[in-house]
Formats: C-alpha cells, sequence, structure tokens
C-alpha cells in the first residue's frame, strides 16, 4: 500500500464587490509537491454568477481566470510569476489579495492521487 501524500488547496472565488464579502465558488487550486502536482479546475456558471452580480463584467472576470490558470500551469506568456517553481507560484496565487479573484485560506490534507482529489474537491465545493 502507497503511503499518501500531504497536499494542499484553496478555492477560488469571484468577489465582485469585496467590501460586500459575497461571493462565488468557481474553482479549486491544489499543490502537491510529493507528486510534482500544482493544478486548478474552474467552473464559471456564467447564469448563476449575472443572477447573484448582475453588474458584473463576464469578460473581465473570465479574463482574469484564465490568468489564473495560465500562472498555474506555468505558461511563460502569462506573466513572469508564471515562470517561478510550483511552489512559488502556489504561494503567490493564494496569497490574501483584495481583488476580484481570490483565493480562501489554504487547507491541507492527505492523498493517494492529487488528480483525483482535485477532481473530487472541485465536485464538492463548486458544482454543489
Amino acid at each position: 500500500m502507497h503511503a499518501k501524500d500531504v497536499f494542499e488547496y484553496a478555492i477560488i472565488r469571484v468577489v465582485p464587490r469585496v467590501e460586500r464579502g459575497e461571493f462565488l465558488n468557481v474553482g479549486v487550486v491544489v499543490y502537491c509537491r510529493n507528486q510534482s502536482f500544482l493544478q486548478v479546475k474552474m467552473t464559471l456558471d456564467d447564469a448563476r454568477l449575472m443572477a447573484l452580480f448582475s453588474d458584473i463584467d463576464l469578460d473581465c472576470i473570465k479574463s482574469h481566470l484564465k490568468s489564473f490558470e495560465q500562472i498555474c500551469m506555468g505558461s511563460p506568456v502569462a506573466s513572469p510569476i508564471a515562470k517561478l517553481d510550483a511552489t512559488s507560484r502556489f504561494r503567490w496565487l493564494t496569497a490574501r489579495r483584495s481583488s476580484v479573484i481570490q483565493a480562501s485560506e489554504v487547507h491541507p490534507g492527505l492523498c493517494l492521487d492529487a488528480a483525483a482529489t482535485l477532481d473530487k474537491l472541485h465536485s464538492e465545493l463548486v458544482e454543489n
């Protein structure tokens, strides 16, 4: 039996009006050093987001989420931050900030398969 590896994750949220503290979960980012794994999985429900925040600029939100994904993947065209190692990218992506796209606090856990864990967390925290 394989030993479980430590992983960390954060929920990605759209926070249209930071001062109100209202948000919609749109994704999860998972980092597992032992499995060389850093990935994000996002699902933006346009209709739900517009129902909750009718004045939001969807194109702007989609652009920011795309940048988040590219930095996570290490795409060199995204930003100089995308050129950092996976640990540094995860720490940067999950740093506290007051912006429209935010990450929750980072949570630890144990897993056998980081990709399967990402799918499970996404299903539980974003899709439901």
